[in-house]
Formats: C-alpha cells, structure tokens, sequence
C-alpha cells in the first residue's frame, strides 16, 4: 500500500477519506484538518487564550500537542477525580498527563477533587442521589463545573475539550433515537459563551476518527493511559458506538455522513431558536457564582454541601 501524496509505504489507510498516508504525511494531514475545522466552524484564532481539558487518554493529549504544533496560545487543565478502579486510574492519568506537559514545556493547570472538595468521586456520588447506581452523573456535574470555573477564573477565550467524531456521533445517534431536542439543539462545534459566567467551549476534533486520534498518538510517541474509567463498563454511549461501528464496517464514511449531514440539516433551519427548552437566561448561583438555569445554589453546590 503506497502513500497518496508521495508515492512511500502508507502506514495509515482511511478507507472513509479513500486515502491512504506515510507516517510524516499522516502527522502533516491531521493537523492541518483539524486547524481547517477550527476555521470553518469559527472556533478560535491564534491571538486567543485557549484551555485543553486534557484526561491522560489519546484523544485530550494528542489535541493538545496538535494545537501546541499548530501554533495555538494553549494550556492544559487536568482534573484529578480519584478514582482507583483497583488501577490507580485516577494516579496513572495525572502521571502521563504531567509527563506529557513536562516534556514540552507546557503549563498545566491541575484540580484535585479530593483535595479541594474532601472526597473522591466515587465517595461523593455514594452520598448523594445523582450517584445511586454509577458515579458518572456525579463526576459529568463536577467536571463541568471545575472545567468552567478554570476557564473564566483564567481569562481564556475558550475551553476545547477532545472529543472526536466517534464521540460526536454516538451522542447525536443516542439523542435521535430518544428525540432529546434540548440536546440536540445544542450539539455544535462550538458553544458560545453566555452571561454571568459560562465559557466558550468547543470542539476541534469533531471531525476526526477516534481510531485516527489513536494512530496520531501513536505515530507522535505520545504515552497515554489506555484503559477506559472503570465506570466505563455497560455505559450506553459505548453500546452505541459499537452499533455505529457495525455501520462504518460495512459502509466506510457513514459515522461522518451522519454527523456532517446533521450538522448541515442545522445550518438549513433544522430547529428554530426557540426549540431549545433550556435556553432561557442563566442566574449566577449564589454560592460559587457559577451560571445555573435557576435562581438560587446551582446543582453542584447543593450537591457538595450534601457531601459536606
């Protein structure tokens, strides 16, 4: 198999692109779509201050090192939830993640649930409803939460998250398929920032394949924790990703004419404005100032006072 663009050994085929690439034109490819998105969709430019969300797996980390490649002004936020999982989940994520900024000269910025909060995530969803049976709702609230107090604490412009078209199009399969029109509505490249205090955040890889996220990784020596969260197990997200799977394997191209052809079907008037239900004004909580759809403490702060 021979590379498209100058005739060597391919190492990566993308049978949805019809493309095939060595290893040094595979690292210039991706960048380059990836900086063509953040255009398209008005993302962000090179004069603003942007803010990775980074995890320790491929997709945060390889986003990360993109931007910094492409020339971006981009830090790093980690968020340490402790969680074990009989792995040291949580301790192995912070490793790689710090080794990975260590190594570039990159600043990181990194929050300790534990520490800042008195409880690990696990721990604090076993007290509180959100957490009766899985601690991910608990650590989804407390994740948004941090990452949006960083982000406006900060001064960044945005806050870009690594989600990929695998992640993109497992949400909208799973938000279609249970007609969740206020999350529809909102599923975009971008969200913008709304008074008192939500931040910009956006998504540069929206377009990217996870398994061509793994092979950029790969191919760039970047070390990154390979087990998913032990909470991971049984989540419906991944059910809908192996039936998207199943898809693509018959018909390369489909994940991404399902997310595009969304994308485009918005842009054509698909939901009006005001089908959002939640798109009311925001109110700043009255304990940590945080936006919330509700006058009143927001729901991580009456959450962490239950803890408390």
């Amino acid at each position: 198999m021979k590379c498209n663009q100058c005739g060597g050994k391919a190492v990566v085929q993308m049978r949805q692109h019809k493309l095939a690439l060595c290893a040094k034109d595979f690292l210039q490819w991706l960048p380059d779509q990836v900086e063509r998105f953040i255009k398209k969709y008005k993302m962000f430019t090179h004069s603003d201050r942007v803010l990775a969300a980074v995890s320790g797996g491929k997709d945060s980390l390889s986003l990360w090192d993109i931007l910094w490649r492409l020339g971006y002004s981009v830090d790093g936020l980690y968020i340490g939830l402790g969680i074990d999982g009989g792995i040291g989940y949580s301790d192995e994520s912070r490793r790689l993640t710090e080794k990975f900024a260590n190594e570039r000269g990159l600043r990181l910025v990194v929050v300790s649930v534990p520490d800042v909060y008195g409880e690990a995530i696990p721990d604090m969803a076993h007290r509180t409803r959100r957490g009766k049976t899985k601690p991910c709702a608990v650590c989804g609230l407390t994740k948004r939460h941090i990452m949006n107090r960083i982000a406006c604490e900060g001064g960044y412009d945005v806050l870009v998250t690594g989600h990929n078209l695998d992640d993109e199009a497992a949400a909208l399969f799973g938000n279609t398929l249970n007609w969740a029109t206020g999350h529809l509505v909102r599923q975009w490249p971008v969200l913008e920032a709304r008074p008192p205090a939500l931040a910009r955040k956006a998504k540069p890889l929206c377009r990217i394949y996870e398994r061509e996220m793994a092979a950029y990784a790969m191919l760039r020596g970047i070390e990154y924790i390979y087990d998913e969260c032990p909470y991971a197990e049984g989540s419906k997200s991944i059910y809908y990703k192996e039936l998207l799977n199943r898809m693509e394997a018959d018909r390369p191209g489909a994940k991404l004419s399902f997310y595009v052809s969304f994308l485009q079907a918005k842009e054509n008037g698909l939901f009006a404005p005001h089908a959002d239900p939640n798109a009311e004004s925001l109110h700043a909580c009255t304990t940590c100032g945080q936006p919330t759809s509700a006058p009143g403490e927001c729901a991580f702060c009456r959450m962490t006072l239950k803890v408390k």
